[in-house]
């Protein structure tokens, strides 16, 4: 196939797009690189891809690039509450006008594979399990968009919605500002946190795993378009101690301390269930345990202040 990724040099794309291209795929990136500039780099021999350094927000370049592909996978945009309270305003244009846009210059026959979110979910109550078809409650300004973002996209003839859940893991454009990813920098270099609101719970997946789901509905579009799917680890609906607990077990000397008093300021807390794509044939291949171990590895060569978003 010849698919466009937007974002394509960022946290998920740098894996996705070598994976398209080792299943033969014609791969086009747009990306504005505003994070960092060599994710790619290791994948420019190979010339089934194409790298065009420019703004989703570019109507025209865009059109241009949608109108030669037989998909498209959106991933440009500013990702996370904390990027979009910081640009508001710049959040807006990308992560919802430029999509909306994006939809309009589609023909029937594209197909486009969408990461949205399951922070869609908001908070529910103790106990409760979220499905796709559960009542949304966005909370942040990037969850209310991409909940807008969806709704346009579910009109689309041929297209799919993956609400994923945190996702964690090492990447060539690496993010520090993901909760499990965070949490295990703060074992390895501080051996000390303190957690707010310990007992919300989220679901997390492995950036592989992404990959590995949007791999899967690229094959399988016939059984995913029209529909929503969340994408997680079933098991890994987990409490933000109960994550830490799991640090714990590989770096013994991580102090975890329960603030009594004090607000977390993403108030997100639900759990998931990721059933439905489970009975497509998606099986999560990285265990929460098998990332953290991943992470402390790999975090000692970074250095921190490149890898956030916010």
């Amino acid at each position: 196939m010849k698919i466009l990724v937007t974002g394509g040099a960022g946290y998920i794309g740098s894996k996705l797009v070598p994976h398209l291209l080792s299943k033969g795929h014609v791969v086009s990136v747009l990306d504005r690189f505003l994070y960092s500039d060599s994710s790619l780099g290791g994948h420019f021999e190979n010339p089934r891809l194409t790298v065009t350094v420019g703004d989703v927000r570019d109507s025209g370049l865009l059109r241009s690039m949608v109108a030669s592909v037989d998909a498209v996978i959106p991933l440009a945009g500013l990702v996370g509450a904390p990027a979009c309270k910081a640009n508001p305003w710049e959040a807006t244009q990308v992560n919802l006008t430029s999509q909306l846009d994006l939809f309009g210059m589609v023909s029937m026959e594209q197909l486009v594979v969408m990461p949205t979110t399951n922070s869609a979910y908001g908070s529910g109550q103790a106990g409760e399990v979220f499905s796709e078809d559960s009542p949304l409650n966005p909370i942040s300004q990037y969850a209310v968009e991409k909940v807008e973002v969806e709704k346009a996209l579910m009109e689309l003839p041929n297209a799919v919605s993956l609400r994923l859940a945190t996702v964690f893991g090492m990447s060539p454009r690496m993010r520090l500002d993901l909760l499990v990813n965070d949490f295990a920098l703060r074992a390895m270099r501080d051996r000390f946190i303190v957690l707010f609101e310990h007992q919300f719970v989220r679901n997390f997946i492995h950036v592989s795993d992404v990959v590995r789901a949007m791999d899967l509905a690229l094959d399988h579009s016939e059984a995913f378009v029209g529909d929503v799917f969340n994408v997680g680890l079933s098991s890994a609906n987990l409490t933000k101690l109960e994550l830490c607990e799991k640090i714990r077990e590989q770096v013994p000397e991580f102090q975890i301390s329960l603030a009594e008093v004090g607000r977390d300021p993403d108030q997100r807390n639900y759990i998931v269930s990721n059933t439905k794509i489970e009975r497509l044939g998606f099986s999560p291949s990285v265990t929460i345990e098998a990332g953290i171990a991943e992470l402390l590895r790999g975090l000692p060569s970074l250095r921190v202040a490149r890898h956030r978003n916010a």
